[in-house]
Protein backbone atom coordinates (compact mmCIF):
# COMPACT_ATOMS: atom_id res chain seq x y z
CA UNK A 1 0.00 0.00 0.00
CA UNK A 2 1.11 3.47 -0.49
CA UNK A 3 1.25 5.68 2.52
CA UNK A 4 -1.06 8.44 3.12
CA UNK A 5 -0.14 11.90 4.34
CA UNK A 6 -2.73 11.05 7.22
CA UNK A 7 -0.36 10.80 9.66
CA UNK A 8 1.47 14.32 9.44
CA UNK A 9 -1.88 15.93 10.30
CA UNK A 10 -1.22 19.73 11.09
CA UNK A 11 -3.61 22.72 11.49
CA UNK A 12 -4.36 24.68 8.43
CA UNK A 13 -3.62 28.03 8.72
CA UNK A 14 -6.21 30.52 8.42
CA UNK A 15 -3.91 33.12 7.00
CA UNK A 16 -1.70 31.48 4.22
CA UNK A 17 -3.50 27.83 4.30
CA UNK A 18 -0.31 26.03 5.13
CA UNK A 19 -0.35 23.16 7.37
CA UNK A 20 1.43 24.86 10.61
CA UNK A 21 1.50 22.51 14.57
CA UNK A 22 -0.23 26.02 15.80
CA UNK A 23 -3.67 27.17 14.87
CA UNK A 24 -3.26 31.02 14.83
CA UNK A 25 -3.11 32.87 11.53
CA UNK A 26 0.40 33.41 9.76
CA UNK A 27 1.16 36.81 9.79
CA UNK A 28 4.16 37.28 7.42
CA UNK A 29 3.54 40.13 4.95
CA UNK A 30 4.43 37.62 1.91
CA UNK A 31 0.68 35.92 2.32
CA UNK A 32 -1.02 39.08 2.91
CA UNK A 33 -4.08 39.28 0.38
CA UNK A 34 -4.35 36.16 -0.35
CA UNK A 35 -7.28 35.50 2.07
CA UNK A 36 -9.90 37.88 0.46
CA UNK A 37 -11.64 35.74 -1.78
CA UNK A 38 -12.81 31.71 -1.48
CA UNK A 39 -11.73 28.80 -3.63
CA UNK A 40 -15.55 29.02 -5.26
CA UNK A 41 -14.81 32.12 -6.54
CA UNK A 42 -11.26 31.98 -7.77
CA UNK A 43 -10.31 30.26 -10.57
CA UNK A 44 -6.75 28.82 -12.44
CA UNK A 45 -5.96 27.74 -15.50
CA UNK A 46 -5.72 24.57 -16.98
CA UNK A 47 -3.53 24.60 -20.18
CA UNK A 48 -5.62 27.31 -21.74
CA UNK A 49 -8.42 26.83 -20.40
CA UNK A 50 -10.01 28.80 -17.51
CA UNK A 51 -11.12 26.47 -14.99
CA UNK A 52 -12.38 26.77 -11.00
CA UNK A 53 -9.47 26.33 -8.51
CA UNK A 54 -11.53 23.26 -7.26
CA UNK A 55 -11.40 21.50 -10.50
CA UNK A 56 -7.67 21.65 -11.48
CA UNK A 57 -6.24 18.97 -9.26
CA UNK A 58 -8.66 16.54 -10.24
CA UNK A 59 -8.29 17.30 -14.00
CA UNK A 60 -4.45 16.72 -13.65
CA UNK A 61 -5.14 13.71 -11.35
CA UNK A 62 -6.55 12.25 -14.84
CA UNK A 63 -4.14 13.50 -16.81
CA UNK A 64 -1.39 11.27 -15.28
CA UNK A 65 -3.72 8.61 -14.36
CA UNK A 66 -4.50 7.96 -18.25
CA UNK A 67 -0.38 8.26 -19.38
CA UNK A 68 1.16 6.45 -15.87
CA UNK A 69 1.54 3.27 -17.62
CA UNK A 70 2.96 4.61 -20.76
CA UNK A 71 4.78 7.77 -18.69
CA UNK A 72 9.02 6.44 -18.83
CA UNK A 73 8.36 5.72 -22.87
CA UNK A 74 7.09 9.25 -23.22
CA UNK A 75 9.53 10.91 -21.69
CA UNK A 76 12.12 9.45 -23.40
CA UNK A 77 10.30 10.17 -26.96
CA UNK A 78 9.40 13.68 -26.63
CA UNK A 79 12.62 14.90 -25.08
CA UNK A 80 14.51 12.46 -27.56
CA UNK A 81 16.01 10.99 -24.43
CA UNK A 82 17.52 14.39 -23.25
CA UNK A 83 15.46 14.45 -19.96
CA UNK A 84 18.05 12.45 -17.83
CA UNK A 85 20.71 14.89 -19.52
CA UNK A 86 18.48 17.04 -17.56
CA UNK A 87 17.91 15.17 -14.16
CA UNK A 88 21.37 14.89 -13.73
CA UNK A 89 22.39 17.83 -13.88
CA UNK A 90 19.66 18.39 -10.97
CA UNK A 91 21.28 15.84 -8.79
CA UNK A 92 24.37 17.58 -9.20
CA UNK A 93 23.21 20.84 -8.51
CA UNK A 94 21.15 19.16 -5.26
CA UNK A 95 24.58 19.02 -3.63
CA UNK A 96 23.01 16.12 -1.64
CA UNK A 97 25.49 13.90 0.60
CA UNK A 98 25.91 10.98 2.82
CA UNK A 99 22.97 10.77 5.75
CA UNK A 100 20.77 13.96 4.71
CA UNK A 101 16.77 13.57 4.13
CA UNK A 102 15.58 15.04 1.13
CA UNK A 103 12.13 15.21 -0.29
CA UNK A 104 11.21 14.48 -3.94
CA UNK A 105 7.76 15.93 -5.01
CA UNK A 106 6.18 15.41 -8.12
CA UNK A 107 8.58 12.43 -7.79
CA UNK A 108 6.78 10.37 -10.97
CA UNK A 109 8.58 7.14 -11.63
CA UNK A 110 11.50 8.49 -9.34
CA UNK A 111 14.23 9.15 -11.30
CA UNK A 112 15.60 11.67 -9.15
CA UNK A 113 14.58 9.49 -6.23
CA UNK A 114 16.45 6.93 -7.33
CA UNK A 115 19.51 8.55 -7.61
CA UNK A 116 19.17 10.51 -4.34
CA UNK A 117 18.64 7.00 -2.42
CA UNK A 118 22.16 6.10 -3.48
CA UNK A 119 23.74 9.56 -2.10
CA UNK A 120 22.40 10.02 1.51
CA UNK A 121 23.23 6.17 2.13
CA UNK A 122 21.58 4.20 5.05
CA UNK A 123 21.92 6.94 7.25
CA UNK A 124 19.53 8.98 4.94
CA UNK A 125 16.25 9.76 3.56
CA UNK A 126 14.50 10.01 0.76
CA UNK A 127 10.70 10.80 0.89
CA UNK A 128 9.28 9.54 -2.44
CA UNK A 129 6.00 11.98 -2.87
CA UNK A 130 3.62 12.43 -5.22
CA UNK A 131 -0.20 13.68 -5.53
CA UNK A 132 -1.03 11.09 -8.21
CA UNK A 133 -2.08 7.67 -6.57
CA UNK A 134 -1.22 5.55 -10.17
CA UNK A 135 1.79 7.80 -10.41
CA UNK A 136 3.18 7.09 -6.97
CA UNK A 137 1.82 3.02 -6.77
CA UNK A 138 4.41 3.10 -10.29
CA UNK A 139 7.25 4.39 -8.86
CA UNK A 140 7.42 2.86 -5.91
CA UNK A 141 6.90 -0.73 -7.63
CA UNK A 142 10.08 0.63 -10.22
CA UNK A 143 11.96 1.35 -6.85
CA UNK A 144 11.33 -2.14 -5.27
CA UNK A 145 12.47 -3.92 -8.70
CA UNK A 146 15.64 -2.20 -8.96
CA UNK A 147 16.36 -2.51 -5.18
CA UNK A 148 16.02 0.87 -3.85
CA UNK A 149 14.62 -0.02 -0.41
CA UNK A 150 15.84 0.95 3.55
CA UNK A 151 15.91 4.33 2.98
CA UNK A 152 12.85 5.49 0.98
CA UNK A 153 9.19 6.35 2.22
CA UNK A 154 6.38 6.98 0.14
CA UNK A 155 3.87 9.67 0.24
CA UNK A 156 0.84 10.84 -1.06
CA UNK A 157 1.01 14.94 -0.72
CA UNK A 158 -0.35 17.86 -2.06
CA UNK A 159 2.43 19.81 -2.74
CA UNK A 160 0.63 22.88 -1.28
CA UNK A 161 -0.39 21.50 2.13
CA UNK A 162 2.67 19.42 3.00
CA UNK A 163 2.57 17.25 5.66
CA UNK A 164 5.98 17.39 7.57
CA UNK A 165 6.63 19.23 9.98
CA UNK A 166 8.81 22.82 9.79
CA UNK A 167 12.82 22.93 9.35
CA UNK A 168 12.47 18.73 8.43
CA UNK A 169 14.84 18.47 5.07
CA UNK A 170 18.03 19.49 3.97
CA UNK A 171 16.95 19.24 0.13
CA UNK A 172 13.26 19.75 -1.83
CA UNK A 173 13.36 18.82 -5.06
CA UNK A 174 9.99 19.07 -7.63
CA UNK A 175 10.74 18.02 -11.26
CA UNK A 176 8.60 18.40 -13.89
CA UNK A 177 5.85 19.03 -11.64
CA UNK A 178 5.42 22.84 -10.30
CA UNK A 179 3.35 23.86 -13.70
CA UNK A 180 1.06 21.61 -12.46
CA UNK A 181 0.11 22.73 -8.98
CA UNK A 182 -2.44 25.20 -8.63
CA UNK A 183 -1.26 27.61 -6.46
CA UNK A 184 2.54 27.66 -7.04
CA UNK A 185 3.53 30.48 -4.76
CA UNK A 186 1.41 28.39 -1.67
CA UNK A 187 3.70 25.48 -2.74
CA UNK A 188 6.74 27.60 -2.72
CA UNK A 189 5.82 28.69 0.90
CA UNK A 190 5.06 24.97 1.70
CA UNK A 191 8.52 23.95 0.62
CA UNK A 192 10.22 26.78 2.40
CA UNK A 193 8.45 25.59 5.56
CA UNK A 194 9.46 22.33 5.73
CA UNK A 195 13.33 23.20 4.42
CA UNK A 196 16.09 23.03 7.48
CA UNK A 197 17.77 26.74 7.88
CA UNK A 198 20.63 25.82 5.24
CA UNK A 199 18.89 23.84 2.75
CA UNK A 200 17.80 24.34 -0.48
CA UNK A 201 15.12 23.89 -3.20
CA UNK A 202 15.74 22.75 -7.00
CA UNK A 203 12.97 23.37 -9.13
CA UNK A 204 13.38 21.80 -12.35
CA UNK A 205 11.11 22.26 -14.94
CA UNK A 206 9.67 23.14 -18.56
CA UNK A 207 10.43 27.25 -19.29
CA UNK A 208 11.12 30.04 -22.04
CA UNK A 209 13.29 29.55 -25.02
CA UNK A 210 15.84 31.55 -25.05
CA UNK A 211 15.61 32.74 -28.82
CA UNK A 212 12.99 33.27 -30.91
CA UNK A 213 14.17 30.90 -33.39
CA UNK A 214 14.30 28.17 -31.15
CA UNK A 215 10.60 29.61 -29.56
CA UNK A 216 9.36 28.94 -32.95
CA UNK A 217 10.73 25.98 -33.66
CA UNK A 218 9.64 24.45 -29.80
CA UNK A 219 5.96 25.50 -30.52
CA UNK A 220 5.63 23.79 -34.22
CA UNK A 221 6.64 20.55 -31.97
CA UNK A 222 4.50 21.17 -29.29
CA UNK A 223 1.32 21.82 -30.75
CA UNK A 224 1.86 19.33 -34.09
CA UNK A 225 4.19 16.23 -33.24
CA UNK A 226 3.96 15.96 -29.65
CA UNK A 227 -0.28 15.16 -29.05
CA UNK A 228 0.37 12.96 -32.21
CA UNK A 229 2.88 10.61 -30.48
CA UNK A 230 0.83 10.79 -27.61
CA UNK A 231 -2.21 9.65 -29.62
CA UNK A 232 0.40 6.94 -30.99
CA UNK A 233 1.54 5.55 -28.16
CA UNK A 234 -0.75 6.33 -25.31
CA UNK A 235 -4.17 6.87 -27.23
CA UNK A 236 -4.31 10.03 -25.48
CA UNK A 237 -3.93 13.10 -27.41
CA UNK A 238 -5.68 15.74 -25.09
CA UNK A 239 -2.99 14.45 -22.12
CA UNK A 240 0.11 16.04 -24.39
CA UNK A 241 -1.62 18.95 -26.06
CA UNK A 242 -2.33 20.13 -22.36
CA UNK A 243 1.27 19.42 -21.58
CA UNK A 244 2.01 21.98 -24.24
CA UNK A 245 -0.41 24.43 -22.79
CA UNK A 246 0.41 24.23 -19.58
CA UNK A 247 4.45 24.74 -20.23
CA UNK A 248 3.40 27.75 -21.88
CA UNK A 249 1.29 29.27 -18.89
CA UNK A 250 4.48 28.48 -16.74
CA UNK A 251 5.93 31.41 -15.64
CA UNK A 252 9.20 32.57 -17.11
CA UNK A 253 12.44 32.27 -15.64
CA UNK A 254 13.05 35.43 -13.89
CA UNK A 255 9.11 35.26 -12.79
CA UNK A 256 9.44 32.08 -10.98
CA UNK A 257 12.93 32.89 -9.38
CA UNK A 258 10.99 36.32 -8.01
CA UNK A 259 8.25 33.53 -6.40
CA UNK A 260 11.08 32.11 -5.18
CA UNK A 261 12.20 34.71 -3.54
CA UNK A 262 8.53 35.98 -1.64
CA UNK A 263 8.71 32.82 -0.66
CA UNK A 264 11.55 33.57 1.71
CA UNK A 265 14.53 32.03 -0.38
CA UNK A 266 17.84 33.23 -0.56
CA UNK A 267 20.47 33.14 -3.05
CA UNK A 268 18.21 32.06 -6.04
CA UNK A 269 19.29 31.49 -9.45
CA UNK A 270 18.67 29.32 -12.61
CA UNK A 271 20.34 27.88 -14.84
CA UNK A 272 19.16 27.11 -18.56
CA UNK A 273 19.14 23.83 -21.04
CA UNK A 274 18.74 22.85 -23.94
CA UNK A 275 18.38 26.61 -24.73
CA UNK A 276 15.61 27.89 -22.06
CA UNK A 277 13.46 24.90 -23.03
CA UNK A 278 14.20 23.69 -19.62
CA UNK A 279 15.64 25.17 -16.60
CA UNK A 280 16.83 24.23 -12.97
CA UNK A 281 15.95 27.10 -10.21
CA UNK A 282 17.59 26.81 -7.29
CA UNK A 283 17.23 28.60 -3.95
CA UNK A 284 18.14 28.55 -0.07
CA UNK A 285 16.70 28.72 3.33
CA UNK A 286 19.24 30.86 5.85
Amino acid sequence: MVRQAAPYRFNKCVGCGLPHQKPEPCTSARYNGQTNMTSEEKTTHFGYETVPTDEKAGRVRQVFDSVANKYDLMNDLMSFGIHRLWKRQAIELSGVRKGQRVLDLAAGTGDLSARFSGLVGSDGLVVFSDINAAMLTRGRDRMADEGHIGNLEYVQADAQYLPFPDDHFDCVTIGFGLRNVTDKQLALNAIFRVLRPGGRLLVLEFSKPTSKPLEKLYDIYSFSLLPKIGKLVTNDEASYRYLAESIRMHPDQETLKAMMEQAGLERCEYFNLTGGVVAIHRGYKF
